[in-house]
């Protein structure tokens, strides 16, 4: 795909897979987007274990996927120019890899080359409660330049179903590669609401 903007997506292990498989198939909607998709294996369990995709279902929305065994693979070098990297979801065992530069997968290595050369790096980890180590790394990644955004639901624009709720998150994450969407509208301000009427009557 010539003049293509490369994203990457990785798909850990962590509960949420929906959130990467649903990024993937909004990014087909962008004709000038290329995906280059790596799974872990827990991740491949864990899309069997919450949805009714095949691994080959995920896989097909995608460009191009890689092994994450493949430390060779072209996302492992920094002359492989890419837009960024989304990891939807991320697990704690991926995130402190990556804040840690313990690079022994395809993930953790070309989240390591994404934030090496100065490019975005979004990590939606799934984890809760945290605890004061979860922190630390957590900080870790942010002074390095990595954007923690957690998929974390808002209820301010009436959310009618789960997928409105995952669709949301990924208008943020839509927003941090300046992709142009309608997955949700820009926030314009409070407005007064008229009060609903005590169904007592009183």
């Amino acid at each position: 795909m010539a003049d293509a903007r490369r994203i990457v997506v990785g798909i850990t292990g962590a509960s949420g897979v929906i959130y990467g498989i649903r990024l993937l198939e909004v990014l087909r909607g962008f004709p000038d987007v290329e995906t280059h998709l790596v799974i872990s294996n827990p991740g491949q369990r864990t899309i069997v274990e919450e949805t009714d995709y095949s691994i080959g279902e995920v896989e097909a929305l995608a460009h191009r996927r890689y092994d994450n065994k493949d430390i060779g693979a072209a996302l492992a070098s920094g002359s492989f120019r890419t837009d960024g990297m989304i990891v939807a979801p991320c697990s704690i065992k991926t995130a402190s890899a990556i804040a840690y530069c313990h690079s022994d997968t395809l993930i953790s290595r070309a989240a390591d080359v994404t934030l090496k050369e100065g490019r975005s790096l979004v990590l939606l980890v799934r984890e809760t409660p945290l605890h004061a180590g979860h922190l630390r790394c957590f900080l870790a990644l942010a002074e390095m330049g990595a954007v923690l955004l957690p998929p974390v639901p808002a209820f301010y624009h009436r959310p009618k179903q789960i997928d409105d709720l995952i669709t949301h998150t990924l208008a943020r994450v839509l927003d941090r590669f300046r992709l142009p969407h309608r997955l949700a509208g820009e926030w314009m301000g409070t407005q007064p609401r008229s009060p609903r009427p005590d169904p007592s009557g009183a």
